[in-house]
């Protein structure tokens, strides 16, 4: 069948999926009602289940008086329990993969379970409603002419009494159908290599010489691998490479600090960007309009959502609020009950809504990631924000940074200590520095108020990282590729201080 025709069919099979979408557009609260009690019934038998009996909870209200708030400690036996082999723990159908998560900071690893339904109702439904819905955006898409580049973690599969083990992008890319490996590249066994060095010239080599019209991964990994594509080809640009790429569906960590380069590096001025909510825990959001980085909020994907105000926030022991009652651009912590058997979970992501009707999101930061030493509150969404507006006042370009508190002491006032690494330097740092400080005021009252004639808190101090310092952290760390991400912000100095020694300062 000639190509396409084929990208044709593929295109009208799975726009037909938007009729579903609208019906939760329609009615969200409502679908999320039901599916909450969906989850129960199934669950009713299970050792959770009898342990709060799910089959006598009628309503959200009620389900939240039974059931309390978890975070991974409180359920951390349960989850060795089932990974020893035990089932029909926290969901009836057998729990034999884990997606192995140590997120940004933890040296512990987080071992989270993957039902089957989870696979083919969430994740894998979510892979299909993000190709559905750029291609409603954009009716002339040509995607299935060629193939997707897929950059997933950089971790093998390992067994363990009979269970599973791994990134979730493994576990997702073991798991699909025999079919996708022909419309994704690299090959499966390259895409599950392990050592990441290795895997980039394997994903090169298999890939610069293939029609390639989307890309998938997280910003800062699939950047390497497009500058090394680069350097390996000679071209100037990727669209010299790959003519027809058309999109890069990207996820995991903020995309503005990256986006400038990408466009330097792909230098098409119909390239779109589309952005994805997907974590070990589940798929949580797509971007649903071209050129628009709000995430429509999916609402049947065997996932339960409730929310907790973060000026309450007070871990398992928050109230939270359900669906109908958020408000605009505030920010909440994310509690989840799933089609894994997550009950109540607080996975220890933030988020603010930027739409009610639709239901539409974007992510501020993490619940652990902030610093508020000092009551300054200072949150990932401000200092992203503020880095973005001080790079274009200064023509900057950043790769990476991180930031911790400088602690009070006896010759010291409180701070921020921040280390960046600039793919474009400012001229002068100290204007950079100011910018930036001014900008973080009118974003934060709190820390505007610490900032007050230097009375609490001093200047930010900022440090310059040598080329590719972040890269090297996370190399020591054996933490390349996949979903390992740079700490943003700290409480504690640790990071900082390990980037400060890799840098060549001492204390």
């Amino acid at each position: 069948m000639p190509v396409p025709i084929v990208n044709s069919i593929i295109s009208w099979i799975l726009k037909k999926r938007i009729h579903q979408i609208e019906l939760f557009l329609k009615y969200p609260n409502e679908v999320q009602q039901e599916l909450l009690m969906k989850l129960l019934k199934k669950a009713k038998s299970t050792e959770i289940g009898k342990m709060y009996d799910f089959d006598s909870i009628k309503s959200i209200e009620e389900y939240k008086k039974r059931v309390p708030i978890q975070q991974y400690e409180s359920i951390e036996p349960l989850i060795e329990k089932t990974r020893k082999g035990a089932q029909n723990v926290f969901w009836p159908s057998n729990i034999t993969w884990f997606a192995k998560s140590s997120g940004t900071t933890n040296a512990k690893s987080k071992f989270i379970p993957v039902s089957k339904e989870a696979i083919e109702d969430c994740h894998f439904k979510a892979g299909k409603d993000m190709l559905c819905l750029y291609i409603n955006n954009n009716p002339e898409a040509q995607l299935f002419t060629g193939k997707s580049l897929r950059l997933g973690g950089s971790s093998a599969i390992y067994e363990d009494n009979n269970s599973y083990f791994g990134d979730l992008s493994a576990i997702i890319i073991e798991n699909l159908p025999f079919w996708a490996d022909y419309s994704s590249a690299p090959k499966q066994e390259v895409a599950l290599m392990s050592e990441w060095e290795s895997k980039m010239d394997a994903i090169i080599q298999e890939t610069m010489n293939e029609n390639i019209t989307s890309l998938a991964g997280v910003p800062s990994w699939m950047l390497v691998l497009l500058q090394r594509v680069m350097e390996t080809t000679g071209k100037n640009f990727i669209s010299e490479v790959w003519p027809n790429l058309e999109v890069y569906f990207h996820g995991g960590v903020n995309f503005q600090p990256y986006k400038k380069q990408y466009e330097q590096l792909i230098l098409n001025e119909n390239f779109q960007f589309y952005e994805t909510y997907n974590a070990s825990e589940g798929f949580f959001g797509i971007q649903d309009l071209n050129n628009n980085d709000e995430m429509l909020l999916m609402l049947d994907y065997g996932i339960f959502y409730e929310f907790i105000p973060m000026e309450k926030f007070d871990g398992e022991n928050s109230d939270t609020i359900s669906l109908d009652q958020v408000e605009l651009n505030k920010n909440y912590a994310l509690v989840i009950s799933t089609n894994s058997g997550l009950w109540r979970y607080l996975i220890g992501d933030t988020v603010k809504f930027t739409s009610l009707n639709p239901y539409r999101i974007k992510i501020t930061g993490r619940t652990k990631h902030f610093i508020n030493v000092f009551g300054e509150e200072l949150i990932i969404e401000n200092t992203e924000e503020a880095l973005q507006y001080a790079s274009q006042k200064t023509e900057t370009e950043i790769v990476e940074y991180t930031v911790a508190p400088i602690f009070m002491s006896e010759q010291n006032k409180g701070g921020h200590e921040w280390i960046i690494e600039f793919k474009k330097q400012p001229s002068d740092l100290d204007e950079f520095s100011l910018i930036l400080d001014t900008k973080l005021k009118t974003l934060n009252s709190d820390y505007e108020a610490k900032r007050y004639l230097n009375m609490t808190l001093d200047a930010p101090k900022i440090h310059v990282a040598k080329e590719k310092l972040f890269y090297q952290w996370l190399k020591n760390k054996g933490k390349l590729g996949g979903q390992h991400k740079v700490p943003r912000l700290s409480n504690s100095r640790m990071f900082l201080e390990e980037l400060l020694q890799i840098n060549g300062h001492s204390f």
